[in-house]
């Protein structure tokens, strides 16, 4: 992939405050709450622009994305944003602690060369159309990049990692702790020989988009629509597949809004083709054991590379499905590959979602009955509870997709459902922006 350094804006700490204050999580996790609060954090917080509030007097002349770009253009006006002098390749590190376990997960932010799905971009989950379009409009607004897509590479010979070890030796740009305890760090990458390493180690590289789908497209329309010839190269970050602070979480789902929905029909009907675990309880602490039974069980059989779901509904029992016969999957989807069959998240989408409860690809995309949910530390506690309240029909937990899944189905051309995986930490928004 042809990669190129670049003069980034960034958040001026001495016109700006704490940068701290100014960047925000990607926009597709920051819910109603989270951006009431970054709206309280800094008048200069990025969520004015990447997702800012609506009011019902918007219009097409006045409304979020007009306002985004007024905010941008004041300011850079304003020296809150300054531009970069020197032509730079941005290393970003992460370090953070999961499950008692320390990471330190490196990437490299640089402008790249837009291509479409194929050999050298390959995508490796489905997109919808919706996010797309609001993407779309903020970047027509702006005309600028602003979220960065997580682009994975295979390096062995860690060459990128190497020089991103030697840049944080230097002084940071940003040092920030996030509020799930992620420490964000920022650092430039400047030397002529150090630039020409890394732009000599991508050339030949083909990437998976791990993480910003929807930028991505949204990316290469806009630079397909506009004309825009600056447009072609547009900032992402990359992330070498070799390193251990690389990490996918699973994302569970909710289910809701079905009509004549039956719970205990859904059990009697998964017999079919899904060995099935009752873990009952009768009290709050029996409640607990059973849900650590069930997330353990989900665990082993995982390990085992058996398909295993764990179910929640309405019947004071928790549930660990297990696919009996991976032929069912052979008769559902014939024409896709033997590891894309053999995914979790597939066999739930094609023989639960689907053949029992009528969820098919049409009603995915109006996103009416399926809430899909992030395995952070609540999850799991807060999917219960929105059954428990009514709120939420059935909840379906999973186990993560493994990195030599997501390689293979990428390599076989196809994609996983949407919301396949969950790649954490997020990467932080507003590290550095770019303006076409």
């Amino acid at each position: 992939m042809q990669i190129r350094p670049f003069k980034a804006f960034r958040f001026d700490e001495a016109v700006a405050g704490d940068v701290g204050n100014c960047i925000a999580p990607p926009y597709d996790v920051i819910s109603p709450a989270q951006q009431e609060q970054l709206y309280k954090k800094s008048k200069h917080n990025i969520v004015r622009i990447t997702k800012g509030k609506t009011t019902a007097s918007d219009n097409g002349d006045n409304n979020q994305y007009t306002r985004a770009a007024d905010y941008l253009n004041d300011w850079i006006k304003q020296g809150v944003l300054k531009q970069d002098t020197a032509e730079t390749i941005y290393a970003y590190v992460q370090d953070f602690e999961l499950a008692g376990t320390s990471y330190e997960r490196f990437s490299f932010i640089a402008s790249a060369k837009l291509e479409e799905f194929g050999k050298t971009v390959r995508p490796h989950e489905q997109i919808l159309d919706k996010p797309m379009l609001d993407r779309l409009n903020l970047k027509r607004a702006t005309k600028a990049g602003f979220g960065l897509v997580i682009m994975l590479y295979e390096d062995e010979q860690e060459i990128a990692d190497k020089i991103i070890k030697q840049a944080v030796t230097a002084e940071s740009l940003i040092d920030f702790i996030d509020e799930q305890n992620v420490r964000h760090r920022l650092f430039t990458i400047t030397a002529k020989e150090d630039i020409e390493q890394i732009v000599k180690m991508m050339d030949d590289k083909s990437c998976i988009i791990a993480d910003g789908h929807h930028r991505y497209m949204t990316a290469l329309t806009y630079y397909k629509e506009s004309g825009n010839t600056t447009a072609e190269y547009q900032m992402l970050a990359f992330a070498n597949i070799f390193q251990k602070g690389l990490i996918v979480l699973a994302t569970h789902r909710l289910v809701g809004n079905l009509e004549n929905f039956r719970y205990e029909k859904l059990i009697t009907e998964l017999k079919e083709n899904f060995e099935l675990t009752e873990l009952q309880f009768n009290s709050p602490q029996t409640k607990l054991d059973a849900r650590q039974r069930m997330l353990a069980q989900m665990k082993a059989e995982h390990n085992n590379d058996k398909n295993a779901f764990g179910i929640y509904g309405s019947n004071n029992a928790f549930y660990v499905a297990v696919l009996r016969d991976k032929q069912a999957m052979n008769t559902a989807m014939p024409d896709m590959s033997l590891v894309w069959r053999s995914l979790d998240v597939s066999i739930l989408h094609k023989l639960i979602l689907e053949k029992l409860l009528g969820i098919d690809e049409e009603r995915l995309a109006k996103g009416e009955n399926l809430q899909y949910v992030k395995d952070t530390p609540n999850a799991i506690d807060q999917s219960i509870s929105q059954v428990d309240a009514g709120h939420k029909q059935a909840a379906f937990f999973m186990n993560p997709v493994k990195m030599q899944q997501l390689i293979m189905v990428t390599d076989a051309g196809e994609r996983m459902p949407q919301k396949s995986t969950y790649f954490y930490p997020k990467i932080y928004t507003g590290l550095t922006i770019q303006k076409l």
